[in-house]
């Protein structure tokens, strides 16, 4: 399957240049392009594609916005954060605002169609400053004492998780463990309503923390 895109940035130039790196790849296609995150949500809306890239400055609605308000409408929209601000700040509120990734414009060449095929398989993409942030957070919420209780989540939530973080789909996995694709969605869900496990941040550090997902991005050495 063909995954359809909405590409959302205020320079035109920008654009045009995701765009043909996008729609080089044989299963990837820009179907909609958003000069601001308004425009981004509302095209979102009519267009329903599979997944949104969205800049983080933009006028009217920021991709920060813009993310937390698609995450609301529109639960099952795939978003990927591409900017040019490597920050640590941005990066923690692009995940609690449902975001599967951050990616850097500056290397978007290398990174940005593993970014959307990790995006669609379920799985987060972290370039890896990011990751070093994720961990340090991680380690300084074990010194104060906050960490997430070792047992946050069920045993068939972990053994999903991780299949999940190994790149399977909700039919791979169903088939592998002998279960529906419906039971597979919810066992995905279901993390997300624990105590402790209260947005997207909160899960990744607990695959982190339980060794489900490996530290380091796939292509990448620490």
């Amino acid at each position: 399957m063909t995954v359809r895109i909405l590409l959302a940035d205020d320079h035109a130039l920008v654009r045009r240049g995701v765009r043909l790196i996008l729609d080089n790849e044989p299963d990837l296609t820009v179907v909609a392009e958003a000069g601001d995150g308004a425009e981004a949500v509302s095209m979102a809306r009519a267009d329903r594609p599979d997944l949104a890239i969205l800049d983080i400055a933009m006028p009217r609605l920021t991709g920060l916005q813009a993310a937390r308000e698609l995450s609301r409408l529109l639960p099952e929209l795939r978003i990927l954060i591409l900017t040019m601000y490597d920050n640590e700040q941005y990066f923690f509120e692009a995940l609690k605002a449902g975001a599967s990734g951050y990616v850097l414009k500056s290397v978007a060449d290398r990174d940005l169609v593993e970014a959307c095929r990790a995006a669609m398989r379920g799985e987060p993409f972290l370039y890896p400053g990011a990751v070093n942030s994720l961990i340090r957070n991680c380690l300084d919420r074990a010194r104060e004492g906050s960490g997430i209780p070792a047992r946050a989540i069920t045993d068939r939530e972990e053994e999903i998780l991780k299949l999940v973080a190994e790149g399977h789909s909700s039919r791979q996995i169903a088939d592998l463990l002998v279960i529906s694709i419906k039971t597979v969605e919810r066992h995905r869900a279901n993390p997300l309503q624990k105590p402790g496990l209260k947005d997207r941040l909160e899960l990744t550090r607990y695959a982190i923390r339980a060794g489900l997902i490996e530290p380091w991005p796939r292509n990448h050495a620490p």
